[in-house]
């Protein structure tokens, strides 16, 4: 089978398209492909699929309230944000905050962003600070039972801080 396209290449890719609720099937070569492709990444790209993410939220009394919010900062408006799916600047965060909200956690499960380390790297990171700030208190404690005279109390507060520094020490 020949490209639909050039008509002269073999087809190795099938393309199935619907438009306008019409079925369309074509047969292209790997250049006519990719020539294709690229047309489409043009006409539909991540920008377009932010934009109409914003278009899912319900209709709203607010939608004039929308249009006339504008970043001072780039003068970008919610409505060209609409357009184009993409902010002017930093600032645009702030400005459209209120109406941001929805669609990132809609988009990324959460409206807060809390890094990239895997979940197991965090619990370990904070074991291990929960571990320092325990000793910091403990040495703090035993300074002052020390202080007071309170020695039975300074020798429970001293072997505890020697049995966590064991631990320490053997867990690298």
């Amino acid at each position: 089978m020949l490209c639909d396209i050039c008509g002269k290449n073999p087809a190795t890719v099938h393309l199935t398209e619907i438009i306008d609720d019409q079925m369309n099937e074509l047969h292209l070569c790997e250049e006519c492909a990719r020539t294709k492709s690229a047309a489409m990444e043009q006409q539909f790209g991540l920008s377009d699929l932010l934009a109409g993410m914003v278009d899912f939220q319900k209709p709203s009394s607010k939608e004039e309230e929308l249009v006339n919010i504008k970043c001072p900062s780039c003068g970008l408006s919610y409505a060209d944000f609409k357009k184009i799916g993409r902010l002017g600047c930093g600032e645009c965060y702030d400005v459209f905050r209120k109406y941001l909200a929805p669609l990132l956690k809609r988009i990324h499960g959460s409206n807060q962003h809390v890094g990239k380390s895997p979940l197991k790297i965090k619990t370990t990171l904070t074991r291990v600070s929960k571990k320092k700030i325990d000793l910091a208190e403990l040495k703090e404690q035993l300074q002052k039972a020390i202080q007071k005279e309170a020695f039975e109390e300074a020798a429970r507060l001293r072997d505890q801080i020697k049995e966590i520094e064991t631990k320490k020490g053997k867990e690298g």
